[in-house]
């Protein structure tokens, strides 16, 4: 419960962070009653009732039409999230695609979108521009245009300025310092989304995210995830929470120097994970006649990718070495992860998925192999099962968390 201040805006403001608090109580404990909410956060009834009042008509809490055991007194209607009004919306960037998804209060997905474009060759202001459009088109479709919006999420494989909402480098897509929350505010100037709260972050982060909520392996408090695109990134969550470092760039796994000599990297380094094992040298070696001169991107990446699927499934060699050799190099990189992090699960996500049969064995027998501690620190590793989606879905469900924790303002009660 927050303390008493003096003055009509220090009143509200106690009011809202209350809000919050009840807000997330129910979310926990549902479906519940005012009382069952009153005795978890201390705030009396009265309070209680007058806040749970005021969530309903925000669109956020709903009554379930149960009600709780009689003993003295009227019954009490049990509550829970009213997942039929807001929508939060993520984007995801990628080399060759942009991926939408969109989830309610309960953070169920409403809709998803796959969205072809090669934003690597369109550059970071098209992007920018592209982004805008998409999710205009999105906020307009059927399922989502009487819904009240919490905000729009946008995952990028890159280095995040997050609080900024700056890209700081993205190599794969050749983006350097670009205030990417900025632009799209700009853009979005004079339309029906003015004014909407957009957040940027990176796409391992938000994929990390999208596992831990609503995953194969949700609530697994150690996590990371390993992004499966051109470049390879990785979102660590320890104890459920985000692992983002002194300045916010924890978790460029792709970056780890793991061959003296090796191939060279987007990043202009040598023998980089990314290097070794990322999309761009899986398909390389998988489908040489296929891969045109210089860095694999656009909206062929992924026909490259299935085609790869397709002759492993029928047993050719080159996509075979081509993926054992992937998945060892995949392999060392999950033994040093276990062997500074330990955590319960690595999730492979992205474009690892479809290749996931031969990926696994050799990188599972790789990190045992590699890993200090016996039988890899039990540490599991598995395919995602969330697809192309993963972060978009997580940048959503973000948005979702910061309306519970107050990072985001709850949203005014909707007209009578």
């Amino acid at each position: 419960m927050v303390g008493v201040s003096d003055g009509p805006a220090g009143f509200q403001a106690i009011r809202e962070a209350n809000l919050g608090i009840v807000l997330r109580t129910i979310r926990q404990t549902a479906p519940c009653s005012r009382a069952v909410v009153a005795a978890s956060t201390g705030l009396t009834k009265a309070t209680v009732s007058s806040l749970v009042a005021d969530l309903i008509d925000r669109g956020l809490v709903c009554e379930t039409g149960l009600v709780t055991e009689r003993r003295v007194g009227r019954p009490g209607m049990l509550l829970t999230i009213d997942g039929s009004t807001l929508v939060a919306i993520g984007l995801e960037v990628n080399v060759d695609y942009i991926a939408v998804s969109a989830v309610d209060l309960l953070e169920r997905e409403v809709l998803s979108r796959h969205v072809e474009f090669d934003a690597s060759s369109a550059g970071p202001e098209a992007c920018a521009a592209r982004l805008r459009e998409v999710l205009l088109e999105v906020a307009a479709d059927p399922l989502l245009r009487d819904r009240p919006l919490v905000g729009a999420s946008t995952a990028v494989p890159a280095l995040i300025d997050a609080p900024a909402g700056t890209v700081t480098n993205a190599p794969n897509l050749g983006w350097r310092d670009f205030p990417l929350r900025e632009r799209l505010t700009a853009l979005l100037a004079g339309s029906p989304l003015e004014g909407l709260p957009l957040l940027v972050d990176n796409d391992a982060n938000l994929g990390a995210v999208a596992e831990y909520r609503g995953g194969h392996l949700a609530r697994t408090l150690d996590l990371v995830y390993l992004t499966g695109e051109v470049g390879i990134g990785a979102g660590v969550l320890m104890n459920g929470e985000l692992l983002r470092g002194a300045s916010g760039f924890a978790g460029e796994v792709g970056h780890i120097p793991l061959l003296g000599n090796g191939p060279l990297c987007a990043c202009g380094r040598r023998g980089c994970l990314e290097s070794l094992a990322g999309m761009d040298t899986i398909l390389r070696r998988a489908v040489p006649e296929l891969v045109p001169e210089g860095p694999v991107r656009g909206s062929g990446l992924g026909e490259l990718v299935a085609e790869t699927a397709r002759r492993a499934e029928a047993g050719d060699a080159a996509a075979l070495a081509a993926l054992r050799t992937a998945g060892t190099w995949l392999g060392r990189a999950v033994a040093t992860l276990v062997n500074l992090l330990n955590p319960s699960a690595v999730v492979l996500g992205g474009y690892f998925v479809p290749l996931a049969p031969w990926l696994l064995p050799p990188c599972r027998a790789a990190a045992a192999a590699h890993s200090f501690a016996p039988d890899g620190g039990g540490c599991r590793i598995e395919p995602s099962a969330l697809g192309l989606s993963a972060a978009a879905r997580g940048g959503a469900m973000a948005l979702i968390d910061a309306l519970d924790t107050g990072a985001l303002p709850l949203p005014p009660a909707t007209a009578a």
